[in-house]
């Protein structure tokens, strides 16, 4: 069976929003505000407005709901809010995966930033090995765990500090547009072939 159309403009504004926003990330390493607030309340507008079904991607296709829209949204944003606070993303790092989650909805948000964070983990492994830089980058990862647990045995708030020497920043949306296409991928590839 074949995606009904309504799913697949879904899947592309979905997959527009995420291009631009990479496309964004690479040239500046920011992601525009603008950008995943629009994409934000096209999602939430989606699922509250169309009649009620199994989700956007989904069989049978329709909307979730205003709220389980917005606690998609809520659930991507707060998985991915201690990474901020760590200052191990940015910011707009966060809001995109938060926009990811007002389509998808809770439990598909739950499952693509997992994947999103297995992806992340890959991408920045590549860009280590790529750069010659994974002795750094594992010298770096030693050193921050050791002055976590050591400050957190002293009795002090169990913190991550940056490292003495960066390693570089990578794009993030890349890694989340991984993740969020992953979980379409692995959840709904059945809609996406003939039977």
């Amino acid at each position: 069976m074949n995606a009904p159309l309504p799913m697949l403009l879904c899947l592309s504004m979905l997959a527009a929003l995420l291009g631009t926003a990479l496309w964004h990330d690479l040239r500046t390493r920011r992601i525009p505000n603008r950008l995943v607030l629009l994409g934000t309340l096209a999602g939430i507008a989606l699922h509250a407005s169309l009649s009620p079904g199994a989700g956007l991607f989904e069989v049978p296709f329709g909307g979730l709901g205003f709220l389980p829209s917005l606690a998609g949204s809520a659930i991507g944003l707060s998985l991915l809010l201690p990474m901020y606070l760590l200052r191990a993303l940015g910011a707009g790092d966060v809001k995109l995966m938060a926009m990811c989650g007002a389509f998808l909805g809770p439990q598909a948000t739950l499952e693509a930033v997992l994947l999103t964070l297995l992806s992340g983990g890959v991408l920045a492994l590549a860009a280590a090995l790529a750069g010659r830089r994974l002795r750094l980058v594992l010298k770096n990862t030693y050193y921050m765990l050791l002055s976590a647990l050591l400050t957190s045995m002293a009795g002090g708030p169990a913190s991550i500090t940056e490292p003495p020497a960066a390693t570089g920043r990578l794009a993030y949306a890349f890694a989340i547009a991984s993740g969020t296409g992953l979980q379409l991928l692995l959840n709904y590839h059945h809609l996406w072939l003939w039977r």
